[in-house]
């Protein structure tokens, strides 16, 4: 079977001129089953390039294997509690895998990445851009899943301090300044986001930030976790992330029970402070 992976990491480009730029590389690689990574620009050009370029197409991959001329893909259902696998008799065959997975799969198929053009061809689409504007530099979106660093907050954030009082304002601080400098996505504990007195402190935080068994299960390359106690209802909206650490003054906590590679046992707010100190 011949297999073609293409990797893109830019977030430029517009719909109306991916869709035709990627639809000739689908074409042009004449390969049975092509993977590419579920960047959001990939996830909102691939679908329509695959179809103009007569391919079937599916999304969301978290594994693919391959005997003979057979492929098998695999990938979550049901809130990411089934494991659904399938293959598919239509060639070409466009597979798009989640980000994270993305290098340990085309490792794992013998296939090295192609870059994917960045642009249809002149004269094909009617948009011009301008410019991009980075979300990191505002400050103000705190959900981004193509960000390499996913960062969760717990409710730890809110507790009485080593002084015997609990310092929101400068916590939320903290937080909104790693995000700012880093780039990171923000997750969070249910705990927090279902506190009362935590909602006018971290306005810029919402449910749609939890993490976890009934919130998200992110796909990050990297994560890290502060204030958070690490047990399963946590810990299961993990299950993607490849690189785990975490930050909490428990050393007996979940996370040091094998569910984090590197667990910091020390104070979140001085280990921020200096991280951000060193960002800066």
């Amino acid at each position: 079977m011949n297999i073609k992976a293409f990797s893109l990491d830019s977030i430029e480009g517009t719909y109306s001129s991916d869709v035709p730029a990627f639809a000739a590389a689908v074409k042009a690689s004449g390969a049975d089953l092509i993977l590419v990574p579920g960047t959001s620009r990939v996830k909102r050009s691939m679908p329509a390039a695959a179809m103009r370029a007569g391919a079937a197409v599916d999304t969301n991959a978290v594994d693919v294997s391959v005997e003979g001329d057979k492929a098998v893909v695999s990938r979550w259902a049901y809130r990411q509690r089934i494991l659904c696998s399938f293959s598919r008799a239509a060639r070409p065959w466009v597979v798009v895998v989640d980000p994270a997975l993305f290098p340990e799969l085309c490792a794992k198929l013998g296939v090295s990445p192609e870059p994917l053009p960045e642009s249809g061809a002149s004269g094909e689409t009617r948009t011009h851009v301008n410019g991009v504007v980075s979300a990191s530099s505002g400050g103000e979106s705190t959900i981004r899943p193509d960000a390499k660093l996913l960062f969760v907050a717990g409710a730890g954030w809110t507790k009485k301090q080593a002084d015997g009082a609990a310092h929101l304002p400068e916590a939320a601080g903290l937080i909104t300044g790693f995000l700012a400098k880093s780039g990171a996505s923000l997750g969070s504990s249910k705990s927090l986001v279902d506190m009362p007195e935590a909602a006018q402190a971290f306005s810029f935080m919402s449910h749609m930030n939890q993490v976890g068994q009934t919130g998200a299960t992110p796909r990050h390359p990297k994560g890290l976790a502060t204030c958070c106690h690490g047990e399963e209802p946590h810990v299961v909206g993990w299950r993607f992330i490849a690189e785990r650490r975490a930050v909490n003054l428990d050393a007996n906590c979940g996370w040091a029970q094998g569910k984090t590679d590197v667990l910091y046992v020390a104070d979140a707010f001085e280990v921020m402070k200096k991280v951000n100190e060193l960002l800066a």
